[in-house]
């Protein structure tokens, strides 16, 4: 089986007009913003109380635990958000602040080497006692990620040895020996950052702990059963059956389970670190389940913009094509935990329907979750808005109709903050002999390759444009593979390379062209993937969308916003021959590809009744559509993906 490391994020700097705008407004405003958040400092948000509660557990004040339970993982993510920034661009001043905090976190480390404010501060003595649902383990995931990030970042040790103690704490409380608990996370997490913290560390036991955790979830008698039963006071556990042990993935062993149920985000955290441990051991098997996991989730209950988990109940998978688009769940973190999970299936089976999806939920279901500015958030992500409704109905109260400064399940912003800046590690992935592109995003990578090392330079004005040009310069000329991503959706690619056409469909490879020649110093490749407004349709399953089309160009799916189409978005339709065309309006949303068409909008002026039997006039009307990510910037309105075709 082959499989492919990806390049870190030291062997990559971006310099892309789209996502360098994005990365800077997380190192300008997002993370000031959010560590003012953080210190409650921001008058009308909502307070935190996270720095306060680790500056409680340090013995640094008096007062009380307070936020969720996981309030732990805020700061945790922040943390790592800052590594990958440091590690793109260096800021003394927030190094500063950055090691300020990590001192405070030693301090309220315990002397075994615990570190939650939670159960330090609020409940003493009732560790490890429900795992279902008090996020112990998710947090000490959290906090692992920020640890190895900020090593990578800074080479600095000292947050890395809190958490190597914590992990070694945690090591000696689970696994397999009779004198361990059996027990597993509730919300996975701390499974994929074990697997971080081995690579970084080579420690074995973090690999082997990793391994137990997704080999223990599910197995009969579920411990989460066996949890309920020995509490004395049940009154603070949810009883198992009445909340569907899928919701935690824990209703078959991992092994055993072919479709994505439950929470979303857990899954896409457990499948992302099955993949990972897939690929650290060799395990067939869990790579085998890890596919059929993917395809479902994918083929079957994925939005057209990347956005996973149905309905607002435990924020969760429900059946296949149940794809509902005005009460959608599609929390940002489950798309980013997606991105996870594509990334690592594709170093673990090279194939580009695992970049495709990657590069959608980049595009739409992730970026949506952040208003331009960087000021304000979406945690749902729909398809469809119709603000009145949502102020009504309760079946509708999860979906905002315009992006809120914070939450008090504050999850989905830090999120955010970590993915931009980390974009680097997952644009190229490598073998000895082999260089795969992924994502076009301009910048520089030098990568070490089996005897030598290569350095790539991509230009490009990608999603916007259709050309990307790299310069390859190997340190001798050799003889070397370098597959090039071609997107599913460009019909017509063209490669070039030092002005020489290429004959593509020879070339192609599970959706990469593979390039295979003698490199040598500046040799120059050029990649056209021409982008047509296109109309997509749903597979016929997908009730909701039955007799509708969603538009895309390139990567970018679009919307329509009552701003530029009036009200009542439904009454629009789009006959099938209509011409669309896109430009470019550089004053638009800060710069967007804007499509435009001709429509056709139902009449209404003489209507009295409810219903009647005569068809409603249509009259022709202009359409504009927006990319979806960018909707619900100019104010409060409607907004729609699927339109009717006429």
């Amino acid at each position: 089986m082959k499989t492919l490391r990806s390049v870190s994020m030291n062997q990559v700097k971006i310099e892309d007009a789209f996502w360098n705008d994005r990365i800077r407004l997380v190192r300008e405003v997002i993370i000031p913003y959010q560590k003012q958040v953080l210190n409650d400092e921001l008058p009308g948000v909502e307070p935190s109380h996270a720095m306060e509660n680790f500056r409680i557990a340090a013995g640094e004040s008096k007062g009380q635990f307070h936020g969720m339970v996981f309030q732990d993982s805020d700061v945790a993510k922040w943390l790592e958000a800052v590594a990958y920034s440091l590690a793109t661009h260096e800021d003394p001043q927030l190094e500063k602040v950055a090691d300020d905090i990590i001192d405070l976190l030693s301090k309220a480390q315990q002397p075994d080497g615990y570190l939650n404010t939670y159960f330090t501060v609020a409940k003493p003595g009732q560790r490890w006692t429900k795992l279902a649902e008090d996020h112990e383990l998710y947090c000490a995931g959290h906090l692992i990620e920020a640890a190895v990030a900020y090593y990578d970042a800074t080479g600095k040790k000292k947050f890395l040895d809190v958490i190597c103690r914590y992990a070694d704490y945690i090591d000696s409380v689970f696994g397999t020996e009779p004198e361990k608990k059996k027990g597993y996370p509730g919300h996975e997490e701390i499974e994929l950052a074990l697997v971080k913290l081995y690579r970084v560390t080579g420690e074995e036991r973090y690999l082997k702990l990793a391994k137990y955790f997704v080999d223990e979830r599910g197995k009969q008698p579920n411990y989460f059963d066996l949890e309920y039963e020995k509490t004395s006071d049940k009154s603070i556990f949810r009883y198992p059956d009445d909340w569907d042990r899928s919701y935690t993935q824990s209703h078959l062993p991992v092994r055993e389970q072919t479709t994505a149920e439950g929470h979303s985000v857990r899954a896409m955290y457990l499948y992302t670190a099955m993949a990972d441990l897939s690929l650290e051991t060799g395990d067939g098997e869990l790579a085998e389940v890890c596919k059929a996991l993917w395809d479902n989730v994918t083929q079957k209950r994925m939005y057209v913009t990347g956005g996973i988990g149905s309905q607002a109940y435990d924020e969760a998978f429900t059946i296949d094509y149940d794809l509902p688009n005005d009460t959608g769940y599609t929390e940002t973190c489950a798309s980013i935990g997606l991105a996870f999970f594509a990334q690592r299936m594709l170093n673990l089976d090279p194939d580009g329907k695992y970049g495709d999806v990657l590069e959608t939920a980049l595009y739409n279901g992730i970026l949506s979750g952040m208003a331009l500015d960087g000021k304000s958030f979406f945690y749902v992500n729909p398809l469809e808005v119709w603000p009145d409704a949502c102020y009504a109905r309760h079946d509708k109260e999860h979906v905002e109709v315009i992006r809120q400064r914070w939450f008090r399940c504050a999850c989905c912003p830090p999120n955010l903050a970590r993915l931009i800046p980390s974009l680097g590690q997952y644009i190229y992935s490598y073998t000895d002999k082999e260089l795969f592109v992924h994502l076009y995003v301009g910048g520089t990578a030098d990568i070490g390759l089996e005897n030598q090392r290569i350095s790539i330079v991509q230009r490009t004005d990608y999603p916007w444009g259709e050309h990307v040009g790299f310069t390859v310069c190997p340190e001798r000329d050799e003889e070397l593979t370098i597959a090039f991503r071609i997107p599913r959706w460009c019909k017509s690619p063209t490669l070039r390379v030092n002005g020489e056409n290429l004959e593509l469909e020879s070339m192609m490879d599970r959706g990469y062209a593979r390039v295979t020649r003698t490199w040598s110093k500046g040799d120059h490749v050029e990649l056209q993937l021409p982008m047509m407004v296109r109309r997509i349709y749903a597979h016929p399953n997908v009730r909701v969308n039955a007799g509708k089309i969603a538009l895309a160009r390139g990567p970018m799916v679009y919307c329509l916003e009552e701003v530029d189409n009036g009200e009542v978005l439904a009454q629009i339709a789009l006959p099938k021959d209509a011409t669309l065309s896109a430009a470019f309006d550089a004053e638009l949303l800060g710069g967007v590809v804007e499509v435009r068409g001709e429509g056709l909008r139902s009449e209404n002026p003489e209507w009295s009744e409810l219903y009647r039997e005569i068809r409603p006039k249509q009259k022709p009307v202009p359409i504009r559509a927006i990319p979806y990510f960018a909707w619900n910037n100019r104010g409060v309105g409607e907004m729609l993906v699927w339109i009717r075709e006429s």
